[in-house]
């Protein structure tokens, strides 16, 4: 349930409120008790204010006798639990009940006396918590004809006052502002579950059935929303997302049929190419005898010996198609064995470099020691080597600088030997880079469009990878790696030479 972020939502916003509101309401009751106290103490003041002159009033005149009078009098107030005048020592000299006359005041009140606050709470059975208030009595000049002149304090007037009738508005009020408080907070907590489902949940519910929908294939999903809020907004990007990815499908799907249709047409071709190979291949071993033996009754000074001499290299190009082309439609399976790449590529590079057009070329070349054996047909990848150097050469027919890197790189957790070839040519255009791949693509007069995917083909079936890199200022840089022999591999050819070794092979 709570994995749900619109009833995280909704759960948080309705506790923070109830909180906020619970918060606010105890410091309202709280408020409006200490303001009711506030009022009684005020009222119990204003009465020990009027008993209080009304005893010097009393004694001025001499009638003493009618301070009892008055206590009684006052203390017929419903709200006054008791009202009385004690001796400083706590002895009560007057009091609206005559029967407490003589006895000790109460520890409570006679406490208030002796304290800096001249009021305190107390429970004070039967009659509940009382407001008790003190106020001393002090002899003042007139005083001194019937108390003298000795003592300063000639008594204490205490009164009692209920908290009864202030406590029971001081439920009152809690109880209203209770339940106001819980009726606020049912009606905000309602309201704000209705708009969080009803803006929030509801269009996000939309929108996560509607994802759903694509995920399954369907791309022709549309969500209907008004507004222009954030969900909105959010609904717009997912509706332009699901048309864009409608059209990107489209286009895949023909574009796939495209592939299909060529890859149908280039088998096809394959097909066909490969058996005229078969037919044609037999037929130039022929021509190419037979040219050689008519060459070789021809004297060397006769001008028809220079004709025939090209007439073979014509045939010999026409065989090397032929080869490519049975190479490319049927590759033999790599003989993989651990060589030293290095070794490879400096005899491949002494080979290629009896090329006639070298001359004035540099070569560079840059193997790092102790490189790791590579699992790999040397054989093949001298082919792969000699095609990429030969090119290079083409390509920098004016002149320029072959270079030749060798190093190693990690990935994935297996070690890479790789392989740099670059050369300082005018480099290959953008729209062409991304096809020189493509089988009997050339730009040459005299290409077949088979030796740069001959050589990818070669690499991936030793589990390698080919790249290519070329802008017209630093020219063309091809990059191979190859996987290096692991410690399994070292040991799998090791048992292979011992199983030859054992039948005698």
């Amino acid at each position: 349930m709570f994995k749900s972020l619109t009833t995280r939502v909704i759960v948080t916003t309705i506790t923070l409120l109830a909180s906020g509101i619970f918060m606010f309401a105890t410091f309202n009751v709280r408020h409006q008790q200490s303001q009711l106290i506030d009022t009684a103490r005020e009222s119990a003041e204003l009465l020990l204010h009027t008993v209080e002159s009304s005893i010097y009033n009393t004694m001025h005149l001499g009638n003493v006798q009618d301070v009892g009078t008055i206590l009684s009098m006052v203390g017929q107030h419903n709200q006054l639990v008791g009202v009385r005048i004690f001796h400083p020592h706590g002895i009560i000299l007057r009091s609206s009940n005559a029967s407490e006359v003589g006895r000790t005041v109460n520890a409570n009140d006679y406490s208030l006396y002796q304290n800096p606050r001249n009021y305190g709470i107390f429970d004070l059975p039967p009659h509940g918590e009382v407001l008790s208030m003190v106020k001393p009595i002090y002899n003042d000049q007139a005083c001194h004809i019937c108390h003298g002149s000795k003592t300063r304090v000639i008594g204490v007037l205490n009164i009692d006052y209920s908290l009864r009738r202030t406590k029971a508005q001081m439920l009152e009020a809690s109880h209203i502002f209770i339940a106001s408080s819980i009726a606020i907070t049912a009606f905000l907590a309602i309201t704000i579950l209705f708009i969080l489902h009803n803006f929030v949940k509801k269009p996000l519910d939309r929108i996560m059935a509607n994802m759903a929908r694509v995920e399954n294939g369907e791309t022709n999903v549309h969500i209907d929303y008004h507004g222009k809020d954030e969900i909105g907004r959010l609904i717009d990007s997912f509706n332009s997302m699901v048309e864009r990815l409608d059209v990107a499908k489209t286009e895949l799907e023909q574009l796939h049929l495209q592939q299909l249709e060529r890859a149908d047409r280039l088998a096809s071709i394959g097909e066909m190419a490969a058996g005229i190979a078969h037919e044609i291949k037999n037929p130039l071993a022929g021509i190419s005898a037979a040219l050689t033996i008519i060459k070789d009754d021809i004297s060397t000074d006769d001008p028809r010996s220079m004709i025939l001499g090209e007439v073979l290299q014509q045939v010999q190009r026409l065989d090397k198609t032929v080869n490519d082309l049975l190479f490319f439609g049927k590759p033999s399976l790599p003989e993989l064995a651990c060589i030293d790449i290095n070794y490879i590529l400096e005899s491949t590079c002494k080979f290629a470099s009896q090329h006639r057009s070298v001359a004035n070329i540099d070569k560079h070349i840059n193997l790092a020691p102790g490189l790791p054996t590579v699992y790999a047909d040397g054989k093949q990848m001298q082919q792969v080597f000699l095609n990429l150097f030969l090119n290079a050469f083409q390509a920098m027919s004016a002149g320029g600088t072959l270079t030749i890197t060798s190093g190693r790189v990690f990935r994935q957790d297996r070690e890479y030997v790789t392989i740099d070839v670059a050369d300082t040519g005018p480099g290959i255009p953008p729209q062409i880079l991304e096809k020189i791949f493509t089988p009997f693509f050339t730009t040459k007069a005299q290409g077949t469009g088979l030796g740069l995917p001959i050589c990818s083909k070669l690499v991936h079936l030793h589990n390698g990878d080919i790249r290519v890199t070329s802008d017209d200022r630093n020219g063309t840089v091809f990059t191979i790696e190859l996987p290096a022999c692991t410690t399994h591999e070292i040991d799998a050819l090791r048992r292979d030479d011992e199983t030859q070794q054992d039948t005698g092979c």
